[in-house]
């Protein structure tokens, strides 16, 4: 596209716009939003949603534990569970392969 293109005039017009826009409603939507009479109301409605998510979670919870179906609490715990267990028998893996490599070399050097 060349520079005289339609959608160029177009974009570059709409820009000139809302950059123009954007530089006078900017220091209004700051003195609003810094404003008690919406952090008040904003902080209010930010813990209901806490507390109402909370609830949505036990309930879940709850609802899945009474199909005998895991929670995800559970399945965090058998995650965790698991992945001790593959961090131990890593753990073992190498102990093995240390004292396979020093018997290895115990009988090369005493030639048996």
């Amino acid at each position: 596209m060349d520079e005289q293109s339609p959608f160029n005039f177009r974009w570059s017009t709409f820009k000139q716009a809302f950059d123009a826009w954007e530089a006078a409603a900017a220091p209004m939507f700051e003195a609003w939003l810094k404003s008690p009479f919406v952090l008040g109301p904003a902080g209010n409605m930010l813990s209901a949603y806490s507390q109402m998510r909370s609830t949505r979670e036990r309930m879940m919870s709850a609802w899945w534990s009474s199909f005998g179906l895991p929670t995800r609490a559970d399945q965090r715990r058998a995650l965790h569970a698991m992945n001790e267990l593959q961090s131990r028998l890593i753990d073992l893996e190498e102990k093995l392969a240390d004292l396979e490599t020093k018997q290895s070399t115990a009988h090369q050097s005493t030639g048996i």
